[in-house]
């Protein structure tokens, strides 16, 4: 149970991402869409970890905040490329069932050599033909 949670929270938010990400106003413009948005996040990420602080054995905000180095700043750059592209990509007229294939064969793609190159991970017989599968649905999909 302890590494299906986390898994089962990303799809789940993966799902109602999308839901929300194709119903978001076409006439708003992204960035103030996404003001909102992170506002809402601020303010649930806050108390959320004044509430669960303690279970996470955290020494305090400013301490942690102490512990950042450079990745949860480009994590905030990268997020906005995410979140803007998908709301332009539906506001283009993607459906939600293609755009999010086309996107995750070609990020599975791409991250198989990310994961060896950066991490060591290895790249087996499995994990190529598991990755020339998806290039080859997406092709089929997309016909």
């Amino acid at each position: 149970m302890k590494k299906i949670w986390p898994i089962a929270l990303v799809v789940a938010s993966n799902i109602l991402y999308h839901i929300c990400a194709k119903q978001a106003p076409s006439d708003m413009n992204a960035f103030a869409l996404l003001t909102v948005t992170y506002g809402v996040a601020f303010i649930v990420t806050l108390i959320l970890y004044f509430i669960l602080k303690r279970t996470t054995g955290s020494e305090g905000l400013i301490v942690e905040y102490r512990k950042a180095n450079w990745a949860p700043f480009a994590l905030g750059f990268v997020i906005i490329g995410l979140e803007v592209g998908w709301i332009m990509a539906y506001k283009a007229g993607w459906q939600v069932s293609m755009g999010y294939i086309v996107v995750t064969a070609i990020v599975s793609s791409i991250l198989l050599f990310v994961g060896y190159f950066l991490y060591k991970e290895k790249i087996d017989r499995n994990k190529v033909i598991g990755i020339a599968l998806c290039l080859i649905g997406l092709v089929i999909i997309n016909l």
